[in-house]
This record gives C-alpha cells, sequence and structure tokens, in this order.
C-alpha cells in the first residue's frame, strides 16, 4: 500500500469475520482523490463487504481505518458520512410509496419545514443541477430502473458527498443506460469527487475507470493498478487465479454411479419471458436435463439465473415457448400443479423465501402437505408434527422439538429442512439454488451428497451457483448465462478459463 497525502482512504489489516467465515482477510489498501476506482472479483470475495466496511456499516474485527488522513471508528455511518463517505446499495432502498421529493428529503438531515408544493420545489432544483431527468413529484414506484438509480445517486450526494461507493450500479441497467451512468459518473469526478464501483463486468470497468483493485476470497489479490497497465485477460486471470488449474477444479467431482437416463427431467424450447423484477429477462432460451444428470448454471448474478427458476416454478410471464416436465407441457400449469407433476425448488434464499422463521418447524416443513391437499381439507397437526419429526431425525437436523422456532436453528441446519420437506421420493426436477450459500463445510458437503443421491435415484438437477469451483465439483454439465441468454455449454474436464470468459464476454 502506498501511502500518500493524496489518499482520500487507507485502510490497514482489516479483517471481518462472519462466524467461522472471514469476509475479508488483512486487508491494506488506499485509494488516491479524484479518481474512479473499479474494486472487482468473484461472488464471494468480498467486493460488498469491504464497500460496507468503509462506508461505516460494518466494523472490522481488526484493521484501522482513514477518510482524509482522519482515523475512523469503523461501524459508524455517521461518523464516515460527516467525513463525506456515501454509499448507494445494489439493491435500491428508496420507499415505494414516496415521491422523488419525500424520498431525497427522507435522506437529508437540515431539519427545516417546507409545505409539498415547497418542498417539491426544493429538490427539484437539487435533481436539475444534477441532470437527473424527473420530476420530484413523481412516485419512486412509477420510476424506471435507470431512473431509479439517478435518484439514489441524487440522494447520496445531498449532503455533499466527496466519496462516493456504487455497489453493482450496472448490474440492472442496460448498455445504453449503462453509459448514461458512466458520463454521470465522470461528471462527478470532475467536479471532485471520488468513486469507487463495484463491478463485475471487466469491459466495463476498463472503460470508465482509472484503476482496479482485486479481491479474492476476502484477500487482496491486487492493489489499485493502472486501468492503462491490464487487459481484459490478465484481469481475469487475477479474479480467477492464475495458478487454477483444471484437474484441480475437477478433482472432488463425483460421477453419476450410474448412466444417465435417456428420460427427459425438463426441457424448455425456445422460452423468451417478459422482464422480472429478479434479473434479466430470457430470451429464446433451450435447456434440456436429463433423468439423472445435474446441470450446473454459471453467470454473474442478475443474468437471468433468477428469472430461468421462476419461470419454471410460474412465477414470471412467459411471452412465448415451452416447458416440459416429464415430457408433460407444464407452460400452461400453475405452480402445484408443477408440484404434483414432481417439480421441486430449493430457494435462492432460505430465510425469506425457504423458511417462516417465525413459524415452528412442524408448520415450515408441513407447507408440502397443505399445497397438495384440497383447498378446504382440515389441517391435522399431530399428523403433521409426526411426520415431520420423522423426516428431520431421518435427515440429521439438529433440533430440539418441531414446536421449535426455524429461526433459531443453524444456516446448515435450516437447509437440511428445506432438504427434507423438497428432496422426496416424488421429485423428478429439483431446482437447488445457492444451496450451500453462508454453510460450513460439513453443511456443504451434506447437501452435496444429497444432490448426488437425488441425481443417482433418477432426479434431474438444476443446480446454480456463484462458486465455480463448486459448479465443476458436482455438475455433470454447465451452462452459462449472460443478459438472460444461454451463451455456452461445457461438459468435463471444465475449463476455467473459457468458462469466465463466457460469463464477463470475454475474448481469451
Amino acid at each position: 500500500m502506498v501511502k500518500s497525502d493524496n489518499n482520500i482512504f487507507e485502510c490497514n489489516n482489516i479483517t471481518v469475520s462472519f462466524g467461522s467465515v472471514h469476509a475479508l482477510q488483512n486487508v491494506s489498501v488506499a485509494f488516491e482523490r479524484g479518481k474512479i476506482h473499479a474494486v472487482v472479483g468473484q461472488n464471494g470475495a468480498g467486493k460488498t463487504t469491504f464497500a460496507r466496511v468503509v462506508a461505516g456499516l460494518i466494523q472490522p474485527s481488526t484493521g484501522k481505518i482513514l477518510v482524509n488522513n482522519k482515523q475512523m471508528l469503523g461501524g459508524d455511518v455517521k461518523q464516515a458520512r460527516a467525513a463525506g463517505v456515501e454509499l448507494v446499495h445494489q439493491s435500491f432502498a428508496l420507499p415505494p410509496s414516496f415521491t422523488v421529493a419525500e424520498a431525497m428529503q427522507f435522506g437529508a438531515s437540515n431539519g427545516k419545514i417546507y409545505s409539498r408544493r415547497g418542498l417539491e420545489k426544493f429538490w427539484q432544483k437539487h435533481l436539475d443541477n444534477l441532470g437527473v431527468n424527473v420530476k420530484s413529484k413523481q412516485k419512486i414506484k412509477d420510476l424506471p430502473v435507470e431512473t431509479l438509480q439517478a435518484v439514489e445517486i441524487a440522494r447520496a450526494l445531498i449532503s455533499d458527498a466527496k466519496f462516493l461507493i456504487l455497489d453493482e450500479p450496472t448490474a440492472v441497467l442496460s448498455p445504453e443506460t449503462t453509459d448514461k451512468l458512466f458520463e454521470r459518473v465522470r461528471q462527478l469526478k470532475q467536479s471532485g469527487v471520488t468513486i469507487i464501483l463495484v463491478l463485475h463486468k471487466l469491459k466495463e470497468v476498463l472503460k470508465i475507470a482509472d484503476t482496479v483493485t482485486v479481491l479474492r476470497g476476502g484477500k487482496l489479490v491486487q492493489s489499485p493498478i493502472s486501468c492503462e497497465n491490464i487487459d481484459v485477460k490478465k484481469l481475469s486471470a487475477m479474479i480467477i487465479g492464475e495458478n487454477a488449474s483444471q484437474n484441480l477444479a475437477n478433482s472432488n467431482r463425483a460421477a453419476p454411479s450410474v448412466a444417465i437416463k435417456p428420460d427427459t427431467a425438463l426441457d424448455i424450447k425456445q422460452l423468451s419471458t417478459i422482464k422480472d423484477v429478479e434479473g434479466a429477462a430470457l430470451t429464446d432460451v433451450n435447456l434440456t436435463i436429463a433423468a439423472g444428470e445435474i446441470v450446473g448454471v454459471a453467470g454473474i448474478e442478475g443474468n437471468g439465473q433468477r428469472t430461468l427458476v421462476r419461470a419454471i416454478a410460474d412465477m414470471v410471464g412467459i411471452k412465448s415457448g415451452e416447458i416440459y416436465l416429464n415430457d408433460q407441457n407444464m407452460t400452461q400449469m400453475s405452480h402445484l400443479e408443477r408440484r404434483s407433476n414432481g417439480l421441486r425448488i430449493i430457494p435462492f434464499e432460505r430465510n425469506v423465501e425457504g423458511l417462516s422463521l417465525s413459524s415452528p418447524l412442524w408448520e415450515n416443513w408441513s407447507i408440502r402437505n397443505y399445497l397438495q391437499r384440497p383447498i378446504f381439507s382440515l389441517i391435522k397437526p399431530k399428523e403433521d408434527r409426526k411426520a415431520c419429526n420423522t423426516n428431520l431425525k431421518k435427515w440429521n437436523v439438529h433440533y430440539s422439538n418441531v414446536d421449535q422456532l426455524a429461526g433459531s436453528l443453524s444456516g446448515g441446519n435450516a437447509q437440511k429442512v428445506i432438504l427434507s420437506r423438497e428432496m422426496d421420493d416424488e421429485a423428478k426436477l429439483i431446482i437447488a439454488a445457492q444451496p450451500t450459500r453462508g454453510l460450513d463445510i460439513g453443511a456443504t458437503d451434506f447437501v452435496w451428497k444429497s444432490l448426488r443421491k437425488a441425481r443417482d435415484n433418477g432426479c434431474g438437477i438444476l443446480f446454480i451457483s456463484s462458486d465455480l469451483d463448486e459448479l465443476f465439483d458436482i455438475s455433470d454439465r454447465v451452462i452459462v448465462f449472460l443478459s438472460g441468454q444461454l451463451v455456452g455449454e461445457f461438459m468435463p474436464p471444465f475449463d476455467i478459463k473459457k468458462i469466465g470468459a463466457a460469463m464477463i464476454e470475454a475474448d481469451l
């Protein structure tokens, strides 16, 4: 790390731990003022954690932070904002029911009282000065995504920010709106604002940034280096690991214990969807998964993986194409009908989509039965408790009793509850979306073994993960999604560089 009076930010030996997981490990880095700095790395590299540390949202367990040569306490948003640091999150946080003026005032601290007309007039001037093309009386919920992002940035600049962090700002933007964002970022730089961009797309990095910093596995592997001295190929190697070998990536892969059956678990034909709140719309996707096959899905977050899951589950509108489950056309079927035909889902967010944390275990587990019973059938708590208890023990869940709240379980045990509910004998297609995220090694190994067993019993599995090593270890085939399209298909032994290139449109 180079010390300089021109550094706006410095950190020394920053470590952030969540339980036994080290999100950041002894990171020391400095950023010069008046530049656009990109921070890159694979999912799970520690980029967002780093951004939140800089913004005062997370207090590191060790290390020292300086902003404008002044030491910060860490974990103190008020102090960070007073020093001119602002963060625009990847997930927009403005209240949908507010007007733009109300949302701006909500983030201000001027203590003034306005009439509604006066409030709109005051903030309209601020928005106009920043070149944001929006009326201050418009509702947040009615804004297109690029305008919403511009309002988020304008809100972050209320306090005369001098150090602005944008976390994955292009994740939901089209190429045209990305160009507009970059133009706005360059204008901010010219006005004296220093900017950190957390980005995935390497061509965007080299297009907009003055320097790039690389994190891998929570560690700093490249201090800020001028973008003039690097290209996409070199940067990709830094992110993935130049010494990553195909043999290592495939060393733990377990081939099916039986040959893949000729039966088809899932057949998607020329599927296109409407734009989804969860990511890119799908365009002309063709995908077949055989019974007894694990197909891994790789791709940068937001490129259609969630939309694919939601389309299969009847949660997003289909413009054209067909979906077949076990050779039955389920395009027009409801979610419940699809479940009765063998569809099972291990969702992306176990604590949001998979479990009701404030409900007892037996209710969480028994929802599978409620979905299959007639709508006016009676709930039978005694039978459901007994069935839940039997299955949780079978899946080696550590719990005290079935009346225990789901929120009291560890991550690994919570995931086992979902597995025990979804992976029954009637399952024909299992969608496993980030099933090991946040789990320790033992729990991860349990999930892998469970999915492999289901595969060997003839179940088709769609496995989505942000961890390439995990995909290589468990998948019989890997496909890559980019901007809502299936852009690559790979067979073992997997070539990490080719798959990485397909994910970021790099020509390696």
